[in-house]
């Protein structure tokens, strides 16, 4: 029997219900003894079966999955970490920030490769690259670019296909989308040269894949930069109208990660959610019951090194740091 019930959810004493949620949804019987809140980045449709997975092994608890972005994740969960047991995103530079500031406690014994977690508190569970997702009417066969490079050279020679028709993350207000793009400067000047081009063009901003998804499939983008190619994958309405493309020059490529909360007062839950998550993804069942990438290796398909959970991670969250870069942003692609 699935667990999935209702729902809009009922109203619920969380101090935080003022925060305007992308989705929210109950799972799992309303007599339940337990209840889990879940703080998540992730679309609730791609968490649906690792959540029903879970109730299945446990009749008396139920889950409330509270859905935003990441920016949003780190500002709520400050405001209020006791309304929350368990915090899911893939802005790997914030969730291990609040780690490091004493947000999370440590869960013994989770077998994890060193790479994919810091200090038995905070665990990576998929590696997911971020893709440059083409709308296939823009090109013609075999002439889709393969590289930042070569995107740069296809929008410059056709640009009133592209005007208006290219879009990102605003990485003022999307936290993956800030940690992608100091990540590709990091590694290229051409991340700079390409928003530049992509500035010119009167370039579209988004808070999130979906949204990028979406304007794909409707035609109102050509082009999405840095999109997680697994939102696309997980769609059965786009393949005829989207190719997503690896980069071939530097793919980037993050880990999503989880934590349980130190403010819950339901630990040994928390900590049951968060070891079921981790052991399906780095399991033989993971296509059967979750859509989105298993944990990987430290290393992706093209030889370049998955994004590290490690202190440096957190350099371009400095106040400073970031002001400067996003100066350096909005000049290139506001203009």
């Amino acid at each position: 029997m699935r667990y999935l019930v209702a729902l809009i959810i009922w109203l619920c004493p969380l101090g935080a219900i003022a925060q305007e949620w992308e989705d929210q949804n109950a799972f799992g019987p309303a007599s339940a003894q337990t209840t889990l809140r879940v703080l998540s980045s992730t679309d609730t449709s791609l968490f649906v079966p690792i959540i029903e997975d879970f109730l299945q092994e446990q009749p008396d608890v139920s889950i409330e999955y509270f859905v935003t972005g990441t920016a949003q994740i780190d500002q709520v969960f400050r405001a209020a970490p006791e309304d929350f047991d368990v915090v899911i995103s893939s802005a790997m530079d914030l969730q291990l920030k609040l780690v490091n500031d004493g947000f999370s406690v440590k869960i013994e014994n989770l077998d994890q490769p060193q790479w994919a977690q810091w200090r038995q508190s905070l665990f990576a569970f998929t590696t997911e690259p971020a893709t440059i997702v083409i709308n296939r009417a823009a090109f013609a066969p075999g002439a889709v670019p393969q590289t930042r490079q070569e995107l740069i050279a296809a929008m410059r020679a056709r640009p009133d296909i592209f005007r208006g028709r290219v879009g990102t993350y605003d990485v003022r207000e999307s936290g993956l989308g800030y940690l992608f793009a100091t990540q590709d400067a990091r590694s290229s000047e051409t991340f700079w040269r390409l928003m530049e081009v992509m500035g010119g063009l009167d370039a579209r901003l988004y808070c999130c894949s979906g949204a990028m998804i979406d304007d794909l499939v409707a035609g109102k983008l050509m082009v999405a930069y840095n999109v997680l190619g697994s939102y696309v994958a997980a769609r059965d309405d786009v393949a005829e109208k989207l190719e997503i493309v690896l980069p071939s020059d530097f793919p980037t490529t993050m880990m999503r990660t989880a934590f349980v909360s130190s403010r819950t007062d339901v630990e040994d839950e928390a900590s049951a959610f968060v070891r079921h998550l981790v052991e399906v993804q780095t399991g033989p069942r993971n296509r059967e019951v979750f859509p989105l990438p298993p944990l990987g290796s430290a290393v992706d398909g093209t030889g370049q090194a998955v994004i590290s959970l490690e202190p440096a991670l957190m350099t371009y969250l400095d106040p400073l740091k970031r002001r400067t870069f996003i100066k350096e942003w909005s000049s290139a692609v506001i203009q």
